[in-house]
């Protein structure tokens, strides 16, 4: 399957003499309510919330053999302190141009917004599904990671599932962010923005008045999204829809490339270093994974755990008031923007995301929406498809009806026994079908996703 990418960059190729042009760091904080805020430590003291104490994971792949200079290099132009950057290479010495210049947007923007805060970057081998998975698995399973950010997608041809896309037991709390896209709405949803688990952002065009300050904001025409076709919606979003099925995104960020930021990479086949202008909803979402990691360092001061996405993260965020939010027109006249609850006015979205004691598990719409039947209609028809095995198909035809009806974990009924040997000896059976065919987030008792059935 094809991965998505999500990176739109204006490229002007320049040499490593020339001066950057795009958004800076000081631009876009100062936008978004960013600049100069404060928690107040336990003894009493100010300090800067800049996301200390915190670590960002960010997901990528192939290997950038220079990132630590070009981030040396955007950091000395904008007179940021040197990050604290730790690189899991698992991708040996392969490198790609295109993965290179969304590292460095990645790391680069990351730090612009939460200096403070650590980086890790793990570097997958390739950008295949299995691949992706496994970096952030490993991600994951870090004991300090608090936020993994995912600058990258794959199509909703099918759901993959909120495997990995958890916080993993006896972990503290960690927020997973994604891309909702940069190919339009038509493209439609894609993973893991889709996940019921995952905070998808989507980007706009912004607007600066001649002092720097936020002026006005539309929704980006390239900015992906829209109702998933089989992701239930989940509770957080009901106050908002009736649609049944999960939308997607759920926050924005400036992201049209024509009000792009400056981004400092050298192109690991010339070796010539360069200034870029980048936009698509890859800017977005390292800014919004900074932007949980500062409100986690006002959570361990006070004495909080750090944000767990799908309990407390994104409830909060639906709870919150809709004056935390710059709210974003659309560029289309008459048309939805659908860019979810909009892009942060940072010190009120902070302070909420930092006062919450919302913790509420994800749970899923029980109504029989459009998605729903749908699936019940391809699961009927699988079975139908199959007579030469209907007699093996009985088992799993039950087995599913009882799941779609009483929401339990049905991979132990399906898997163990017979029914494992009668899959093993009946190859043709349109065993994943039928499983395809069961609404993702009605597989498990405890509504996570695909989890109960991601090796199926």
């Amino acid at each position: 399957m094809r991965m998505r990418r999500r990176l739109r960059p204006v490229v002007d190729r320049l040499d490593d003499r020339c001066l950057p042009s795009g958004l800076t760091p000081a631009q876009v904080m100062q936008a978004y309510g960013l600049s100069g805020l404060t928690f107040t430590a336990p003894s009493g003291a100010t300090v800067a919330a800049d996301g200390s104490g915190t670590t960002i994971a960010l997901i990528e792949a192939y290997h950038d053999p220079t990132l630590a200079a070009d981030v040396q290099a955007f950091d000395q132009t904008y007179n940021l302190p040197a990050p604290s950057l730790n690189v899991v290479d698992l991708a040996g010495s392969t490198s790609d141009p295109t993965w290179s210049l969304e590292e460095s947007l990645d790391v680069e923007w990351a730090h612009a917004i939460a200096p403070g805060a650590n980086i890790v970057v793990v570097e997958a081998p390739s950008q295949n599904m299995a691949s992706i998975r496994s970096a952030i698995n490993t991600a994951r399973n870090m004991p300090t990671v608090d936020v993994i950010s995912m600058s990258l997608g794959f199509p909703e041809s099918t759901y993959h599932g909120s495997l990995n896309l958890t916080t993993p037991p006896g972990h503290t709390g960690i927020t997973f962010v994604a891309a909702s896209g940069d190919n339009g709405l038509a493209s439609g949803s894609s993973w893991p923005a889709v996940s019921p688990n995952v905070l998808a952002v989507g980007g706009t065009t912004l607007y600066l008045d001649a002092a720097g300050n936020y002026a006005s904001e539309v929704s980006w025409a390239g900015s992906g999204g829209g109702l998933s076709k089989y992701v239930a919606e989940p509770r957080y979003q009901r106050s908002i829809s009736s649609a049944g099925r999960r939308i997607t995104p759920d926050v924005s960020f400036l992201g049209d490339p024509n009000t792009g930021v400056a981004v400092y990479q050298t192109d690991p086949s010339s070796g010539l270093g360069s200034w870029q202008i980048v936009g698509g909803t890859s800017l977005g979402t390292p800014a919004w994974a900074a932007i949980i990691a500062i409100a986690d360092e006002g959570r361990i001061l006070q004495g909080k755990g750090t944000l767990d996405g799908p309990s407390q993260t994104l409830p909060t965020l639906y709870s919150l008031p809709s004056s935390d939010f710059h709210q974003i027109a659309s560029y289309r006249a008459g048309k939805p923007a659908m860019m979810g609850l909009g892009s942060p006015v940072g010190g009120p979205l902070i302070a909420g995301l930092v006062g919450s004691d919302i913790e509420v598990p994800l749970t899923v719409s029980s109504a029989r929406t459009a998605a729903f039947r749908a699936q019940r209609v391809r699961f009927r028809r699988a079975f139908l498809e199959a007579p030469r095995h209907r007699h093996l198909a009985q088992p799993h035809h039950l087995a599913a009806r009882v799941a779609i009806h009483a929401v339990p974990t049905i991979r132990t009924a399906l898997e163990s026994g017979r029914h494992a040997a009668d899959r093993a000896a009946n190859p043709r059976f349109p065993f994943a079908d039928l499983l395809d065919a069961l609404p993702w987030n009605h597989r498990s008792a405890k509504n996570r996703g695909s989890q109960a059935l991601s090796n199926v």
